[in-house]
């Protein structure tokens, strides 16, 4: 088990926002969680990032407390984090931005603008995830000038320059059209199998995101864990349809679950045979997640 909270209640005041939640994550999951405005998802985010410490429960990290740890001693453990509003350097070109998350991680940051100009290791390690990300042929342009799904992946990618072991996202695809949400979730699957990312969490509001990428799916009401299944076993969980996702949900096409678990994600989009042929290769198998 890599990530794991056991009874986890968070008061502010007098409110409630979580209510003895439990929730666990092993190797090579992608895990999404859901839930309406107001079910405890953003809080939930920060208290497994070690942003906000629990009123009561605990949470651990390859089986260390991290309770209240805060978001830079966690990242240097091993987990990193990326958020609904693109938290990136508008002034900075894109290299530099991926520079700058390189010289945290390498504990460099007393002399960030030196590292930046002249350090060759961190320049190869911002150049290599730029890379990963599609973003090599706009490495020297400002940040600013980026299109939203670009910003999109700039944030992803200054986490993934961390190095960590897990991530979690918020909404990696809110504020995006459509057509850029896959395109950006298919370029997050390639650059987590490439890395040996052991583990995904997403918080997500986008259905089609959520059922077609999810090894196993949350979902969050009042503070409270709803279910924790499957896509197949939610879209079968007419409480989860009624109070989370919505009756239409419960039409849309989907494949059959598969026989066998497999790690890391592709939730309920078939499988590419190009990607099972892939399997043999050293690196973890992301992208071909059981549905």
């Amino acid at each position: 088990m890599i990530l794991e909270a056991r009874d986890v209640t968070k008061f502010y005041g007098g409110f409630r926002a979580l209510a003895g939640v439990s929730l666990s994550v092993k190797d090579g999951e992608f895990v999404s969680i859901i839930g309406p405005n107001g079910a405890g998802k953003s809080t939930l985010i920060n208290v497994l990032t070690g942003a906000l410490r629990p009123s009561a429960g605990t949470v651990r990290f390859k089986d260390r407390d991290i309770a209240g740890i805060g978001p830079v001693a966690l990242a240097r453990l091993g987990m990193a984090r990326s958020f609904q509003l693109v938290h990136i350097f508008p002034d900075l070109t894109v290299l530099e931005t991926l520079q700058a998350a390189v010289v945290s991680r390498l504990g460099r940051g007393t002399r960030l603008f030196a590292s930046l100009s002249g350090d060759r290791e961190v320049q190869a390690a911002a150049l290599e995830v730029a890379e990963l990300f599609g973003l090599a042929d706009k490495r020297h342009a400002p940040a600013r000038q980026l299109p939203q799904g670009d910003k999109k992946l700039l944030d992803v990618a200054s986490a993934f320059a961390l190095r960590p072991e897990i991530i979690l996202l918020d909404e990696p695809t809110s504020g995006v059209s459509t057509a850029d949400k896959t395109a950006i979730m298919e370029i997050l699957v390639a650059a987590s199998k490439r890395v040996g990312l052991r583990a995904i969490i997403q918080v997500e509001h986008d259905m089609d995101i959520v059922f077609g990428y999810s090894d196993r799916i949350i979902a969050l009401h009042q503070g409270k864990v709803l279910a924790d299944a499957t896509p197949a076993a939610i879209r079968a969980d007419a409480q989860v349809v009624d109070t989370v996702i919505g009756r239409k949900r419960t039409t849309a096409p989907h494949a059959p679950e598969a026989p066998h678990p497999s790690p890391l994600p592709k939730g309920e989009r078939e499988s590419d045979p190009k990607e099972e042929r892939e399997s043999d290769s050293p690196l973890p198998p992301w992208g071909r997640g059981s549905g």
